[in-house]
């Protein structure tokens, strides 16, 4: 049976976990705010015998610890597993699949995940696979087993997908996964969940065998930290991925584990704000004449009604802080020229990679993100402009994109 959306296991709120989950005072002297263990290695008392379970910060160390604890608990999960950036996470876990594995791939991933895929698992045997599995597209069913094989190790998607925001209703696609396997080997389900974070989306509550984010982005908050992390509750899974962890050693280093920490404790009170400043840019742009298309998922009406809306409404508790538009040509401009003259003309908009931090970014993916994608069925439109809405106040930035439109017409 699949559980219900929004099914939180933990007693505590979603709002309380995240002040308090890998938090607690520090058991030595009571601080409140937890210490950084720079230590790479740690004294044992006797040989084989590392104090409390530590012995080498690749291997392990205390504020990693509470990082992961911290965020599986907020994913209602099991294991965290964290490490030195979202593509390191994306590396490691597709370590899970063999030459001679296929991996069916959304059709609109981060470009380095993309670049991850064709450059790295396709060379040493592993085949990946490209299918709309979003509400928008043929259907999950229809879209999945249409790439499903036998030889299917992993099914990963994003959602909400970068930077078109498809929507994946994730109940659904775990379903068909697991109706389609039925006794022979199961393909993990992955969701990259890097646009909504667990303040608004818990995968694994919905079926999904793993959740991967990068934490540069939401969970950090303020765009001073890189970072990455998976969770699971399948306890082979987490020893598999603990192995690769060490084994590979990309993990991050304690004072990003802090600096993610740090952000949690703000999660649900940042992502309230990212969500009614982008529900009101994407109003603004929805109104517009001279912007051709919109997407956001919280657009349910109109000429940019979003055909995930209902989905995001079921599965998710908003439909996130990412507004992705496509200006229309106007007065001889092509649309792509408007793009770059917005881009380059807004004044709290920093035209700059990354997301979900507190300031408002955009940048032109075709030409940034999702350069490695050009020539591939998998191509973004170069006139497509990401906006990552931040916490400013939201008439200003409306006014900041209302200026750079008008700009862009003359």
């Amino acid at each position: 049976m699949t559980p219900a959306p929004h099914a939180f296991d933990a007693p505590d709120a979603f709002d309380t976990l995240a002040v308090h989950a890998g938090a607690e005072p520090d058991a030595e002297s009571g601080a409140v705010t937890p210490p950084i263990v720079m230590s790479s290695t740690f004294a044992q008392d006797g040989v084989g015998r590392p104090r409390n379970g530590w012995e080498y910060s690749r291997s392990g160390n205390p504020t990693r610890d509470r990082l992961e604890r911290a965020v599986a608990a907020l994913e209602g999960g099991q294991f965290g597993i964290a490490f030195a950036s979202g593509s390191a996470a994306t590396a490691t876990i597709a370590e899970l699949a063999g030459p001679g594995d296929e991996v069916v791939v959304g059709d609109d991933v981060y470009g380095g995940t993309y670049r991850l895929f064709e450059g790295v698992a396709r060379p040493r045997g592993v085949v990946p696979r490209y299918a709309d599995v979003s509400a928008g597209g043929p259907g999950v069913a229809a879209a999945l087993h249409a790439v499903l094989t036998e030889k299917t190790r992993l099914v990963w998607f994003e959602t909400p997908s970068n930077p078109l925001l498809k929507v994946t209703d994730i109940a659904e696609a775990v379903r068909v996964v697991r109706d389609r396997a039925g006794d022979g080997r199961r393909p993990l389900v992955v969701v990259d969940s890097t646009f909504a974070s667990p303040a608004l989306q818990r995968p694994l509550a919905l079926g999904a065998d793993i959740v991967v984010h990068s934490s540069t982005k939401y969970l950090g908050g303020h765009a001073d930290t890189v970072g990455g992390i998976a969770v699971t509750s399948d306890p082979s899974v987490a020893e598999r991925l603990r192995f690769l962890q060490n084994a590979i050693g990309a993990v991050p280093s304690p004072f990003d584990c802090f600096l993610v920490l740090r952000g949690l404790r703000t999660l649900p009170i940042r992502i309230e704000r990212h969500l009614a400043n982008a529900g009101a840019v994407a109003a603004f742009l929805a109104a517009r004449d001279d912007v051709a298309r919109v997407y956001y998922p919280g657009l349910r009406d109109g000429r940019h009604a979003h055909p995930g809306a209902d989905v995001a409404a079921r599965q998710m508790r908003g439909p996130g802080g990412m507004v992705s538009f496509v200006p229309a040509p106007s007065g001889g401009q092509t649309a792509r020229d408007r793009a770059v003259c917005i881009a380059e003309s807004t004044r709290l908009f920093t035209l700059a990679e990354s997301l979900g931090g507190v300031e408002s970014l955009l940048e032109l993916p075709a030409a940034m993100t999702h350069l490695s994608v050009a020539g591939s069925p998998l191509e973004v439109d170069p006139a497509l402009i990401r906006l990552s809405v931040g916490i400013e106040a939201a008439d200003d930035l409306i006014a900041d994109l209302g200026t750079a439109l008008d700009r862009s017409l003359a």
